[in-house]
């Protein structure tokens, strides 16, 4: 016999399905993606903590958990809503449904509600709190209970999910993901980057702050040759410049970036000093660092399908996001400059310094999972380190 569970949201708002997963009650942020697939890599992507997610399209879990693509060491989100759960997963890879996997971790699941009329909620009013229950079946006080949780805006949610301790990462691609499509920056054009193109094992050591980081980012800067040290996003610049960096890499990470002011005073003791390359939650604390300001998007870009404009190229690149806040423009230095576009809004999706060897984007280039569009900026990344090296007259 299904169990009932039940989503009451804080204007009022009940959708009532059927559980699956873990049973209990959680509260968070309701929010939305438009992914067809990869819902592994969303439930296991730290950015996501202290939100309940909700799936866009209708049917999900149709292929299975499968342990080789997880992006982290555990789930972080609240809770996870789906129109339909498949219960019967077809995958050679797969050795649990996602049914199995949402009950061994302890995370609720709620499925058979209409999920086009929540999504049209959020869209139309924003991104709200929400609470998740098998327990309390109560309409009126569910609502109560979603009025009085504490909104996401103004927390620091990194801190729960950095890790304790500094690593070093050895794992690259999959040989599934060398064989889809890598890019490299060539002149104005993006062109195929092949495996004989990667530089030399452990030529240039990469140290990458953890706020919540996806794993499918150190694999990447391994794979391009790199020795990859991660700290926790806690750590001090001296933490990092003890370890001589040729480069620092910024992470994705939950939440609002503002009250992360021990990331921002880091980045910015260690600009001018290292090549620093930032992506999400790494792109918005960067600007801050630089001076820039941000601000809370209504209901934030969260999906596989986002298309950002790319000033340098003229390209459209078609990305991964995971975000509620952006860079405001019109807060911008004049030492910092616009290099992305997402199309859908015109927001920020990408920065440069002007004279410091310091880049970032509003998205996922690592892509796990998909689209490989933006494969590139790790390419870059590494050409901005070589280029600060044969200025500072240390080339190797």
């Amino acid at each position: 016999m299904q169990k009932i569970a039940k989503l009451a949201l804080a204007d009022g708002s009940v959708f009532t399905g059927t559980a699956f997963g873990a049973k209990g009650e959680v509260h968070g942020e309701v929010v939305f993606n438009t992914s067809m697939t990869g819902y592994q890599e969303i439930l296991t992507d730290p950015s996501y903590c202290g939100q309940i997610v909700t799936m866009t399209y209708p049917q999900i879990g149709n292929y299975g958990i499968v342990p080789e693509d997880v992006e982290s060491g555990g789930i972080a989100l609240q809770g996870f809503i789906v129109r339909e759960l498949c219960e019967i997963p077809s995958n050679y890879r797969a050795t649990q449904t996602l049914d199995e996997y949402l009950k061994a971790a302890g995370i609720i699941g709620l499925q058979g509600i209409d999920t086009r009329a929540l999504v049209r909620k959020i869209r139309t009013h924003g991104a709200m709190t929400g609470v998740l229950s098998t327990e309390d079946l109560d309409d009126e006080s569910l609502v109560k209970k979603a009025q009085s949780s504490p909104e996401l805006a103004g927390q620091d949610l990194v801190s729960q999910v950095i890790p304790k301790a500094a690593r070093e990462w050895k794992e690259s691609l999959h040989p599934l993901a060398l064989s889809s499509s890598t890019h490299a920056l060539s002149g104005n054009n993006l062109t195929s980057l092949a495996e004989s193109d990667y530089v030399a094992e452990n030529s240039y050591h990469i140290v990458a702050l953890d706020y919540g980081m996806k794993l499918n980012i150190p694999r990447h800067l391994t794979q391009l040759g790199c020795k990859v040290t991660i700290l926790p996003g806690n750590c001090s610049a001296q933490d990092v410049l003890d370890l001589n960096p040729d480069g620092v890499f910024l992470s994705n990470g939950p939440g609002d970036p503002e009250p992360l002011t021990y990331a921002i005073e880091t980045i910015r003791s260690l600009l001018g000093k290292v090549p620093i390359f930032g992506i999400c939650l790494g792109h918005q604390l960067l600007g801050l660092a630089c001076g820039c300001k941000t601000f809370k998007l209504k209901f934030g870009h969260r999906g596989a399908n986002q298309p950002v404009v790319n000033h340098d190229t003229g390209q459209v690149e078609i990305t991964s996001q995971n975000h509620g806040f952006a860079i405001d423009p019109e807060s911008m230095p004049d030492d910092i400059e616009v290099t992305h576009i997402n199309m859908n809004d015109n927001t920020v999706a990408g920065l440069r310094h002007k004279t410091q060897p310091a880049f970032s984007v509003q998205y996922h280039p690592e892509a796990s999972a998909g689209p490989h569009d933006s494969h590139y900026l790790f390419r870059q990344f590494y050409e901005s380190i070589n280029q600060a090296r044969v200025s500072s007259g240390s080339s190797q």
